[in-house]
């Protein structure tokens, strides 16, 4: 378990991080998200010790990371896939890692088969794509079999294939039981591997929610219905309205309303004596319910077509 306690980052005059209070369970996949900007990898850096918090704890199994004996064994990490020693073999790397901690020598290669490197274990990491630097990062995190994952962005560079098996391999740790921890900018991949998301905006907490619960809120959602009847279409139409709903005429015979349940507007085709050929609810995506909920925390946004990204 991951927990945070007041967590505070400042950079002289600048806060990074402000006053986060979370728990990171076992057991499930929790996404990490937030504009550029936002401060998910100065927390995560506070999680793993490399930065030290101006305020507040940050605690893995209940201890700080510098207080772990051997921290490799609780907690894996990836944060920066090509933070390498270029002249290394990908077997010396782990290697090293193993030794350093206390980790049987077997263990490097049972970690490379699992990540597919088996084959390019000799090779230099200095001659790795971002790719296989990226599995390799997760090698190293998977190294001491720990029971706390953390991943800061562990698809990028990765072809459709890895992406797939990162996802695989994410909800495999979870399912047992594990405490795993990812940061990504992906909302489509994330929609598919996370059960918890936290998302954050100029460092302050905006959501600790299951994903379903925070899409399902999101008022982007809509009810959308086929009257085949005109007159039955313009009569719902204008009931819809009354009762304070948004509603739409899409083209044709189809209107689009927000702000009701499927039940209230079958209710009310009901009561209206509407004929429907269809109705059923479009969910928002993961996607458009982020973008709703961050639309006042982006850092650097687009004007006038020019792009200004900012650092986690």
């Amino acid at each position: 378990m991951i927990t945070l306690n007041g967590l505070t980052k400042c950079y002289g005059g600048v806060t990074a991080v402000e006053d986060l209070q979370l728990e990171i369970e076992p057991g499930q996949v929790t996404g990490f998200l937030g504009p550029n900007g936002a401060g998910k990898s100065t927390t995560m850096r506070m999680i793993l010790g490399l930065d030290r918090p101006t305020a507040g704890k940050a605690l893995v199994n209940g201890k700080r990371y510098e207080d772990l004996r051997y921290p490799t064994r609780e907690v894996g990490a990836l944060l920066e896939a090509k933070a390498l020693h270029p002249g290394r073999s990908a077997h010396k790397h782990l290697l090293a890692m193993a030794r350093s901690n206390g980790i049987p020598g077997r263990r490097v290669d049972e970690v490379l088969e699992t990540v597919g490197l088996t084959s390019v274990a000799k090779r230099k990491v200095g001659l790795f794509s971002l790719g296989m630097g990226q599995r390799l990062g997760i090698a190293g995190a998977l190294l001491g079999d720990p029971g706390v994952l953390i991943f800061d962005e562990p698809v990028n560079g990765l072809d459709p294939d890895g992406v797939r098996w990162v996802r695989r391999i994410a909800r495999s740790l979870a399912e047992e039981g594990r405490t795993v921890f990812i940061s990504s900018h992906l909302m489509s991949e994330m929609q598919q591997t996370a059960d918890q998301l936290v998302i954050i905006g100029r460092g302050k907490l905006i959501a600790d929610e299951p994903m379903e619960q925070l899409i399902q809120r999101s008022s982007l959602g809509a009810v959308r219905l086929r009257v085949p009847e005109p007159h039955s279409l313009v009569e719902l139409e204008r009931r819809i309205a009354s009762e304070g709903f948004t509603v739409d005429r899409s083209g044709g015979d189809v209107l689009t309303v927000r702000g009701a349940s499927a039940e209230r507007i079958g209710d009310i085709a009901y009561e209206t004596g509407a004929r429907l050929h269809e109705l059923h609810v479009q969910a928002p995506s993961l996607e458009e319910a982020y973008m709703e909920l961050t639309a006042s925390s982006v850092e650097y946004g687009t004007h006038q077509g020019n792009d200004a990204e900012g650092q986690d």
